[in-house]
């Protein structure tokens, strides 16, 4: 039984609603680069993957944890999984911390770094399944949709535009394939044979 993946999402969907009808608690599980040392608030370094800025954010990261988390733990088991997620969102905040370290104003929130380490992670499991995005009809293989959205979200990292953190999805990202590579590198073997 996926039981990390469960209590994960669970508590993530618990902090999160908490959060919405008590803003104070998003306000002190923000991370804000600039204030992280000066203000010894390390806690946030995990605290801001708990919380969601609305319903939609915290629907969009849930539903994409859903679909591929849950598949994960059955092939990585419970410890392996913690251990992928927690080091999806510390990457994707240290790569946030060196871009806004000296921004006063910046602060973000959400797990979507964690989640797409859980995505990518994924990928190099299941190399074969496809990727379906609600913008496009037509499923697309989960390597080539890897790809793709790598090559975005580095692009957009360095445009940046609105309110999304692109560098963490793609620090997250990274860490995902990262944690494969380091942890089961036979896997990665298997899939770069199948792909040739």
């Amino acid at each position: 039984m996926p039981v990390a993946a469960q209590g994960i999402l669970a508590l993530t969907v618990a902090v999160s609603l908490a959060g919405l009808a008590w803003p104070r608690l998003i306000a002190w599980s923000l991370f804000q680069p600039y204030w992280f040392l000066p203000r010894h608030r390390y806690w946030t370094a995990m605290s801001n993957g708990l919380v969601h800025a609305n319903l939609g954010h915290l629907l969009f990261n849930c539903l994409t944890y859903w679909f591929f988390a849950f598949p994960l733990q059955r092939v990585i088991g419970n410890a392996r999984f913690v251990e992928l997620y927690v080091v999806g969102l510390l990457a994707s905040n240290t790569g946030t911390y060196f871009k806004h370290r000296q921004d006063p104003d910046y602060a973000c929130l959400g797990a979507s770094g964690a989640v797409l380490a859980v995505l990518f992670a994924s990928i190099v499991y299941f190399p074969h399944r496809s990727v379906g995005l609600l913008l496009l009809p037509v499923p697309i293989p989960a390597p080539l949709f890897g790809a793709l959205y790598l090559a975005y979200t580095w692009y957009a990292a360095r445009h940046p535009f609105g309110r999304i953190n692109h560098q963490a999805h793609f620090d997250g990202a990274l860490a995902g394939l990262a944690f494969v590579a380091l942890t089961d590198w036979p896997v990665w073997q298997h899939d770069w044979h199948s792909l040739l």
